[in-house]
């Protein structure tokens, strides 16, 4: 089961790469695997009749007690069949469905794939928490999949809405999750549901979980969104959301019922909603014009029937929900394809528009007559098989005294009675013949769009005809579930049970459907007088905007004074959350030492004094270097700690911090606040004090906090023997907490990201500038002036001579620095080596990844100060995009690679030997880490100069000379001339207009 799923994730990455070979025909590919999960499933029917169950573990995160479980028993075969039958059927059907040049074809296809994995993966997790997972990511899939067209406005709308609630129920129901989770103290659903998790703290755990189900089964109050995602493509709506996703709730329900069926408020929340629900959605489906609508309110209308079933809870009334649940899969499925052809070939979905579809398509209107029969619940079809068991379980579950027993049974009835009427409304708006209409021209359409309904259909009439036999596939489900204590308790399914209540039932329920749909203008008229406010869609307008509303007066008023106003709302949060819960702390410490050695009190007198001078200088690079005090006053105290690794790091990011405030002051103006005088000066130190005092107050509860011995002392042997290294710091940040340092190197690549799209306004460069890229045009009314490249000379002749920092002579005279030149021809090699040095000795001695890559990164900086920045695209002549892109895959490459070796992810692994002369050698994969992180480090720092140092120069360089900079060469027809300026020698190109 894991190995399918494996199989699912790698197939949908590789579709679209398939779909540009073979366009349409992919979807008969990828229909293979599903089709494969079918027959697969199939294999394990002999298991899973007898009550037995497939299981399968892989452990994921020992320390929580979770892990990779599968489980298939009889409920999650019967629904494994369902998403991997029809999901290949869908498949097929898709490649009639769409043409070649469908837009996003490849993405599209992907994703039904992924879908069709993930909904495998639900139904046959046994870890509550890996079956949310995939509970999640439906959603996730479905949103894209009903936004397939986003260019339409409304497709966007619908998928949105679609997430938003879906998601809403899905929160609720984690906190259900969690709360299941640790009354039962395991994750394993078999074991939840054996063993019931019971008082206020198993009823609140369901009853959020039921949330959850609603919504995503689309259940009154959330039904609104499932009519609305009608936007999608029909196979879209044929697959989610008529057998597969919107099944997720019904399949969870079903689940949990035989261990909480009798929980307080299970009942009457499904018994209340469900035919609410059925009600509600069969009335809006008999107003539909369009067929698709027709059947989205349908589908709500048998999801409530379904919920009602499902969660009932007893033995056989399970057993007619297993029932149901497949028949519905079945019909509405064919409905849905069956839609699909009709719009594909007519060009509309709306009845109105129709006239003498059948005749013309016989073939095409005995599908559909079928399904529609079945969901009508007409003999000998399967639908009838399961809509007569719903009614003898309640029915029997009525007499024995139950009364949500017999409103659950007249509730049915009465939503069965539409249901039939709004089948029979489908049917003949969709194929019936209308005088005053002309006769529908249909195009031609491939034969194998029938395929997927007609081997559906196909299902309908052999397992109602042949019932008994898939009887004794379900009943191991339906005997999972207490009896309801009646004498029916043995009921089977079959297309025959003599004269029965039931039976008289079903007849009544479709002769009144058949009446209702010959009144069915009186029903219009009916429905009219109702107010046209009364809709669920209605009411989620009015939330999202209220919420909305909501949020920018909140915004207004937390942030409408610009970014003071914001980090002083920011701050007063921090000083009244963190402040009251100091006031309350009672874990202070038994004693409080103001400091060890007096260096550190003079440290932190230097650090406050040049903290409280930078917010009261009035130039911002005073401010600046006033605020490196504070963090070159870190690194002393850091040093004088014995915490040479973080000394150095910390002196490492603050110069780097420097060098990047300096680089953005260049566009600022000197002074600070010379425009507009600083206000409210009093509250904003009052919150800056408040600010300091409460972080004092943490730090001296936190040194109270703890209450086990500290693990300090173990911290050397443990580096030794797990990490093979000295270091203790090193070892921590590679192969300890390996996991958080791969989570701040990502960071560090969204930080990179983030500034260079503040900078690269109209397109990020492929190619970092370099000397080639220097020469400039500008253009004049009578004149082309070109400023000449250093590597062409006076006399028109290439310099073939390569200098270092021959860039610098792109700078002009006044900015230029022999001094800073003689410097960096000095330590920028040398400044490489050792951050290499830094690399490689890290894991023993102070260094490693980090903070050899801020020496690396300060050598470049270097190299940009002097030179300029073609300059800095000689010193790396590559995009950092693809330094950092490197560095993240060597990194987090290794998560995948311990696993092939069957360790955790991010375990280290290490291979020593004896080396002559050198000794023993140990080698680990945390040094493949720490170049990842090294190379992120360098990326980070390159690509920040390029934002803030290279375009900010390009960008002055076009204030300065114009905006239409082209490049030139000799032998374009210009005329060279030479003349002498303050600053450098300059060509000029002229030529006429």
């Amino acid at each position: 089961m894991a190995t399918l799923l494996l199989v699912f994730t790698v197939l949908s990455a590789l579709t679209p790469w398939l779909t540009r070979l073979l366009g349409t025909r992919v979807f008969y590919v990828i229909a293979l695997l599903p089709a494969g999960a079918f027959a697969y499933t199939l294999t394990q029917t002999a298991v899973v009749t007898v009550g037995g169950s497939v299981t399968q573990s892989i452990p994921w995160i020992p320390a929580l007690g979770i892990s990779l479980s599968f489980r298939v028993d009889t409920l999650a075969w019967l629904l494994a069949l369902v998403v991997t039958g029809i999901g290949a059927l869908v498949l097929v059907y898709c490649a009639s469905y769409f043409s070649p040049d469908e837009p996003g074809l490849g993405r599209f296809a992907a994703l039904l794939l992924a879908f069709a994995g993930t909904m495998y993966g639900l139904v046959t997790a046994d870890d509550l928490l890996v079956m949310f997972m995939f509970w999640e990511i439906t959603s996730v899939l479905s949103y894209l999949l009903i936004g397939h067209y986003t260019s339409k406005r409304e497709s966007r709308g619908a998928a949105l809405q679609a997430l938003l609630v879906t998601t809403f129920g899905g929160l609720i129901m984690l906190v259900g999750v969690i709360m299941i989770s640790v009354g039962a103290g395991t994750t394993s659903l078999a074991v939840i549901v054996a063993q019931p998790v019971t008082g206020p703290l198993g009823t609140w755990g369901i009853l959020l979980i039921l949330v959850g189900a609603l919504s995503k089964s689309a259940l009154v109050p959330f039904h609104f969104w499932l009519p609305a995602a009608m936007a999608a493509p029909t196979p879209v709506s044929a697959y989610l959301h008529a057998a597969a996703m919107v099944k997720a709730g019904i399949y969870i329900v079903a689940r949990l019922a035989p261990g909480y069926a009798d929980s307080d408020g299970w009942l009457p929340v499904l018994v209340t909603l469900g035919v609410w629900t059925m009600l509600v959605g069969a009335w809006r489906s008999l107003r539909q014009y369009d067929l698709k609508l027709l059947l989205a309110y349908g589908t709500v209308s048998q999801l409530g029937f379904l919920m009602i079933v499902v969660g009932f809870g007893t033995r056989n009334t399970a057993l007619a929900g297993a029932a149901l649940l497949l028949a519905h899969a079945l019909y509405k499925a064919t409905l849905f394809l069956v839609v699909g052809v009709i719009d594909h070939r007519a060009g509309t979905r709306d009845w109105r528009a129709l006239s003498g579809v059948g005749r013309s398509s016989p073939a095409l209107a005995v599908i559909a007559l079928i399904a529609v029969a079945s969901m009508a619940g007409i003999p000998p079809l399967f639908g009838y098989v399961a809509k007569e068991a719903v009614f003898t379980s309640l029915l029997d579950a009525g007499v024995g005294g139950s009364a949500w027993g017999w409103i659950a049974l007249v509730g049915t009835a009465v939503g069965s009675v539409l249901t039939v009427a709004y089948s029979i409304r489908f049917f003949w708006g969709a194929f019936g013949t209308r005088p005053t209409v002309a006769t529908t021209v249909l195009h031609p359409s491939p034969r194998d769009t029938l395929l997927a309904p007609a081997v559906l259909t196909v299902a309908t009439v052999a397992l109602g005809v042949f019932a008994s036999a898939l009887d004794p596939l379900l009943a191991p489900y339906a005997n999972t579930v207490p009896g309801d204590g009646s004498a029916s308790e043995a009921y089977y399914l079959a297309l025959w049970h003599g004269l029965e209540p039931a039976l008289l039932l079903s007849a009544v329920v479709i002769g009144l459907g058949v009446l209702l749909f010959r009144w069915r203008r009186r029903v219009a008229r009916l429905q009219a007088t109702v107010p046209a406010w009364i809709d669920a869609g209605h009411g989620y307008g009015m939330t999202v905007r209220a919420v909305d509303r909501t949020a920018a007066r909140l915004t207004y008023l937390g942030q409408r004074g610009g970014l003071p106003q914001y980090l002083g709302t920011i701050l007063v949060v921090f000083v009244l959350a963190l402040g009251f819960a100091a006031a309350v702390n009672r874990s202070w410490p038994e004693r409080i030492v103001l400091w060890d050695y007096p260096g550190q009190v003079l440290i932190a007198l230097i650090m406050g004094i040049a903290a409280v001078m930078a917010a009261r200088v009035g130039q911002r690079m005073t401010a600046v270097l006033l605020a490196g005090v504070t963090g070159f006053g870190l690194v002393v105290l850091f040093a004088f700690h014995g915490a040479p690794d973080l000394a150095l790091t910390q002196a490492l990011v603050e110069t780097i911090t420097l060098v990047i405030f300096v680089l953005v002051l260049r566009r600022l103006p000197t002074q600070i606040a010379q425009h507009n005088r600083p206000r409210h000066r009093k509250r904003r130190a009052l919150i800056g004090a408040l600010v300091g005092i409460v972080m004092g107050t943490i730090g001296v509860v936190a040194l109270g906090a703890r209450q086990d011995p500290s693990i300090a002392s173990e911290l050397p042997r443990l580096a030794v023997e797990e990490g093979h290294g000295n270091n203790i710091v090193n070892v921590m940040l590679v192969d300890i907490r390996a996991w958080d340092t791969l989570g701040e190197i990502a960071v560090l690549i969204v930080v990179a990201t983030g500034v260079a799209s503040l900078l690269f306004v109209s397109g990020r460069n492929a190619e970092v500038p370099r000397l080639r890229d220097s020469r400039r045009l500008r253009l004049g009314r009578n004149r082309r002036r070109v400023i000449a490249d250093p590597e062409v000379s006076g006399e028109g002749h290439a310099v073939t001579r390569q200098a270092f920092l021959v860039a610098g002579r792109k700078i002009p005279a006044q900015h230029r620095s022999i001094l800073i030149e003689v410097l960096v021809r000095m330590l920028f090699h040398p400044a490489i080596i050792v951050s290499l040095y830094l690399l490689f000795a890290g894991h023993n001695e102070p260094g490693g990844g980090f903070a050899g890559g801020l020496i690396a990164g300060l050598a470049l900086v270097l190299r940009y100060i002097a030179g300029g920045r073609y300059e800095l695209g000689e010193a790396a002549p590559i995009d950092p995009g693809k330094i950092l892109g490197l560095g993240i895959i060597l990194a987090g490459g290794l998560s995948v690679v311990s696993l092939v070796f069957g360790g955790v992810p991010l375990e280290s692994a290490y291979v020593t030997t004896e080396v002559p002369v050198l000794g023993s050698l140990s080698f680990g994969t945390s040094t493949i880490f720490d170049i990842g992180v090294y190379l992120v480090v360098i990326g980070l720092v390159y690509d920040i100069l390029r934002s803030l140092g290279s375009e900010i120069d390009r960008q002055s360089e076009v204030d300065e000379l114009g905006p239409e900079l082209q490049t030139s060469v000799p032998g374009s027809g210009l005329v060279a001339s030479e003349t002498t300026t303050d600053t450098a020698p300059v060509t000029t190109w002229e030529g006429r207009a």
